[in-house]
């Protein structure tokens, strides 16, 4: 059965799409067949990828419309196993679009029912509480939650638990926080140990022994459209992302 991981936090510039990208990746290296789907209508997973948004016939706009087939606007990238479905800026609009339709919280679950020939899916879901990431969260069995390690970073956690849990009442019963991983760690400072404490405290059973430090490397590598393990793979960031892919694989698969 495919495996669906919505990666989500609604705060921006947490380090969301870094860590799909990335994950997503080692999960592919792991010889997992993966598929990310670029949820976020700002699109920084396709470019991060190396693909021009210009050039793109549908994409996620069309598929959650009901204009297209996901399996039609799935593009293979340069690395084995690893697939994206692509998003562009008109992905926003989709949202309105939606707003009265009917079924419009199930519109990724339906998309997602006919995929066959993947073992992970990454959805990455925009940075907002929004009808977007609503559908990544009922499409989803569990939910990758990166925290930043700053002083605000626990603020806003809790309405997302909240949304979780009506997600759990209703449409998706079997929702589960697969854990939460601290990105943009600088080991120079205390205020990141301080932060991961306070995590901790918070999801003692949930958060990831392994954190994402703050690399010149990660933040190079999607100017460059790759992910850091192609990019620099000795770099920090990139020996980071797959130790957190290996928990991640041993969590879901044990």
């Amino acid at each position: 059965m495919t495996k669906i991981i919505a990666v989500t936090n609604q705060k921006g510039g947490v380090g969301k799409t870094t860590t799909s990208i990335n994950v997503a990746y080692f999960l592919a290296k792991a010889g997992k067949r993966t598929l990310i789907v670029d949820f976020d209508p700002q699109g920084n997973a396709t470019s991060g990828l190396g693909i021009d948004k210009q050039g793109l016939g549908a994409t996620m706009t069309e598929v959650v419309t009901g204009q297209t087939a996901l399996n039609n606007i799935i593009i293979q990238t340069d690395i084995k196993n690893l697939s994206i479905a692509p998003a562009t800026p008109h992905l926003a609009n989709t949202e309105v679009e939606l707003a009265q339709a009917e079924g419009r919280f199930v519109r990724l679950r339906q998309a997602l029912a006919s995929l066959a020939g993947y073992d992970y899916v990454v959805i990455d879901s925009p940075p907002s509480l929004s009808l977007l990431t609503v559908n990544g969260l009922i499409a989803a069995q569990y939910v990758l939650l990166p925290v930043q390690a700053e002083f605000y970073a626990l603020e806003g956690l809790g309405q997302l638990m909240e949304t979780m849990k009506l997600v759990r009442k209703g449409l998706n019963p079997h929702l589960c926080l697969l854990g939460v991983v601290t990105t943009m760690v600088d080991s120079r400072t205390t205020l990141s140990s301080q932060v991961y404490d306070e995590i901790k405290k918070h999801f003692a059973d949930t958060i990831f022994k392994t954190t994402i430090p703050r690399n010149i490397r990660l933040a190079e590598a999607p100017s460059h459209g790759v992910p850091v393990g192609v990019y620099d793979r000795f770099s920090k960031g990139s020996r980071a992302y797959h130790a957190l892919t290996k928990e991640i694989i041993e969590r879901i698969e044990g």
